[in-house]
């Protein structure tokens, strides 16, 4: 009994090449979903951090919106009125502070955006045709 194998170069070499073809079809569609998927995954956790601080200030005022704007313009004119360096320093820090709440917010919720990400496009393993 002889030993017989193939090699990839020898399959090369005799022109049975064992390439698979690509579906592009399924390709784009699973690239759309993947994109439009994750835009909404962005966009939600943005809006969530930017909407979280007026929830909170709505709910210390009360949900008295002439209290809530009377606070908003105290902090402008504190704002307005300081030394350069401490407004520089004020962004700064409020720049840090929603990089970590969004990035926070992101890292609990990815585990959920992955299962519902991996459910949907095994959906779409199914042919429809």
């Amino acid at each position: 009994m002889a030993l017989d194998y193939e090699t990839p170069v020898d399959r090369i070499a005799s022109g049975q090449s064992r390439a698979r073809q690509i579906d592009t079809r399924s390709l784009a569609q699973g690239t759309c979903l993947v994109l439009i998927e994750a835009a909404g995954f962005a966009m939600n956790i943005v809006l969530v951090v930017l909407g979280l601080p007026l929830f909170a200030f709505l709910f210390l005022a009360g949900w008295d919106l002439g209290l809530l704007f009377a606070q908003l313009g105290n902090l402008a004119d504190h704002y307005r009125l300081a030394e350069p360096v401490a407004r520089h320093l004020f962004s700064q820090d409020l720049k840090v502070a929603f990089l970590f709440a969004g990035g926070g917010y992101a890292l609990l919720r990815l585990p959920a955006f992955l299962r519902r990400l991996e459910r949907r496009l095994a959906e779409g393993d199914r042919r429809h045709d």
